[in-house]
């Protein structure tokens, strides 16, 4: 299963640089996790500084 953004997010940006395959996107209020590109890496929760804004 795909990681996802929750509304923990406050939308710094942080993870979407660190997506090694840019499933990461800026929505209007939160970042948003493409769950069909998205591998599970964990790259975007090490980046994360909001804690669980990002779960598995």
């Amino acid at each position: 299963m795909a990681y996802k953004i929750t509304s923990a997010c406050v939308n710094c940006g942080t993870c979407e640089p660190e997506c090694p395959v840019g499933a990461i996107s800026a929505g209007s209020d939160a970042h948003v996790i493409d769950p069909d590109t998205c591998i599970e890496c964990n790259a975007c929760m090490v980046a994360c500084p909001t804690d669980g804004a990002i779960e598995s």
